[in-house]
């Protein structure tokens, strides 16, 4: 192994609905690991745990709470999200907790995943690189690692008013990214693939009203006063995919 300890450095940390745990593919590696299951369960449905597991069990609603609650508990130097239907890579894990180890500056990795059919999900560079306020705009839960340690220290959280299960249901992986790099740490983007998932997220491709209204909030809370100058780029430069001039208004001044 890359990393040598009594304990195992790298968690992975799942969010999931208590309807759906009976759906969770348990990572199957040699990697030494923790798993640790945040179980939303408002409604107290019964479900089976496994002894080897860390369930934590809150009557929460929204994937930001979730993982909010994983990071908290979660006493591994590194951490890695998964989604209930999420295959990781080892070989791809391997690469990137060897990062971590020889660039101790370094935060977060970005890395990248594939469909079941070995596709890359979504464009990626093609070499490594610096993130910035820019180019994480589409990154996706089980492309990040954090170093847990690390975020714990910067007091790093996922803003909880954004994300799956709420009314702002995306953008809340590039908020705790970018709210990462506004206070000096360091992320980093691997052309490494660590996941498979079977299909892309739904708030990747889709350019409806309520999809928009929801990305004009999150550039908001990214970039603050400058956040109409980066709609109107970003309209402008996505106005094929989205193929509706009356929005354009509406989004530059956030709807």
């Amino acid at each position: 192994m890359l990393i040598v300890s009594e304990e195992p450095q790298l968690t992975i940390g799942y969010s999931v609905l208590a309807n759906r745990l009976k759906n969770l593919i348990y990572p199957s590696l040699t990697i030494p690991h923790k798993v640790l299951v945040s179980v939303q369960n408002p409604t107290n449905t019964p479900f089976v745990k496994k002894a080897e597991i860390k369930y934590l069990e809150s009557i929460d609603v929204g994937v930001t709470k979730s993982r909010n609650l994983v990071m908290s508990n979660c006493d591994s130097e590194f951490l890695l999200f998964g989604d209930d239907d999420a295959v990781f890579l080892e070989h791809g894990l391997n690469q990137c907790l060897e990062y971590f180890t020889l660039n101790p500056n370094i935060d977060l990795i970005l890395a990248q995943s594939i469909d079941t059919n070995g596709t890359l999900r979504k464009k990626y560079g093609n070499k490594i690189c610096k993130i910035n306020m820019f180019n994480c705009a589409k990154a996706g839960t089980i492309e990040i690692m954090v170093r847990a340690s690390s975020a714990k220290i910067k007091q790093i959280k996922f803003d909880e008013e954004f994300g799956a299960g709420t009314e702002n249901f995306l953008g809340d992986e590039y908020i705790f990214i970018t709210d990462l790099l506004k206070i000096g740490g360091n992320a980093v983007f691997l052309p490494i693939t660590i996941s498979i998932h079977p299909s892309q997220s739904s708030g990747i491709s889709s350019y409806d009203r309520a999809t928009m209204q929801v990305r004009a909030r999150v550039f908001d809370r990214v970039f603050d006063f400058w956040a109409p100058l980066v709609r109107a780029l970003f309209f402008i430069k996505n106005f094929q995919k989205i193929g509706d001039l009356r929005y354009f208004l509406r989004f530059i001044v956030g709807y």
